[in-house]
C-alpha cells in the first residue's frame, strides 16, 4: 500500500512539474477535424488547421460547410488540453458575415456532435481576412467546436489555432 501511495505521489509531482514548464503551443495542428457538411471538394474541415492563414477561399486553405441549419466544425485534439486561447481567421475575399454570432465550445463530450460542451467564447464579428483571439480561461477539453446555432447558413473558417497545454489532471508519468 505504501508503494502505491509513493507511486501516486511521484506521478502527481511529475505531472505538476511537467505542466508548469510546458510551453503553450498550437495543439490544433495535430488534431483531427470534421464538420457538419462539406461545401465542395476544396473546403475540407482540415483546411482550417493546416497552418496556412491564407484567407482567400479559392486558394484552398479554408473550410466551408454547405448551407446547413446550425452548421458546425470540430477538432479532436486527441486528448484533453487546458485551453488558454483560440485564434480564428475569417474569410477575406467575401462573406465575412458567415462567422457573425458563432459560438466556440470546449469539452470532452461528443454528445450532439460536441455541440453541448461548455461555452468558451462568442464571435460578434471578424472583419474580412481578420483574425480574432478568443480567451478560453483554461477550459479543459479534447474537442473544440465552432457552431452557428439556430441559423441556416454556411460556416467558413480559414484558420483555427488552439493554444494550450496538456491537462495536468491527465497522468504524464508511467
Amino acid at each position: 500500500m505504501e508503494l502505491l501511495h509513493s507511486t501516486a505521489l511521484l506521478c502527481l509531482l511529475c505531472t505538476a512539474a511537467a505542466s508548469s514548464v510546458l510551453p503553450i503551443r498550437n495543439v490544433a495542428l495535430h488534431g483531427r477535424s470534421t464538420q457538419s457538411s462539406r461545401f465542395d471538394w476544396n473546403s475540407d474541415a482540415i483546411n482550417a488547421i493546416d497552418d496556412n492563414p491564407d484567407s482567400n477561399f479559392f486558394h484552398g486553405s479554408c473550410s466551408s460547410t454547405s448551407l446547413d441549419m446550425s452548421p458546425w466544425w470540430r477538432v479532436d485534439l486527441l486528448r484533453p488540453y487546458r485551453i488558454s486561447h483560440i485564434t480564428i481567421t475569417n474569410r477575406g475575399d467575401c462573406c465575412s458575415e458567415f462567422l457573425d454570432g458563432a459560438k466556440v465550445l470546449v469539452g470532452n463530450s461528443l454528445e450532439n456532435n460536441g455541440n453541448n460542451n461548455a461555452f468558451c467564447a462568442g464571435i460578434n464579428s471578424i472583419p474580412r481576412g481578420g483574425t480574432q483571439t478568443l480567451q478560453c480561461n483554461n477550459l479543459v477539453g479534447q474537442y473544440v467546436n465552432i457552431i452557428q446555432p439556430g441559423k441556416l447558413t454556411y460556416l467558413q473558417l480559414c484558420e483555427v489555432q488552439i493554444f494550450a497545454v496538456p491537462d495536468s489532471n491527465q497522468a504524464l508519468c508511467i
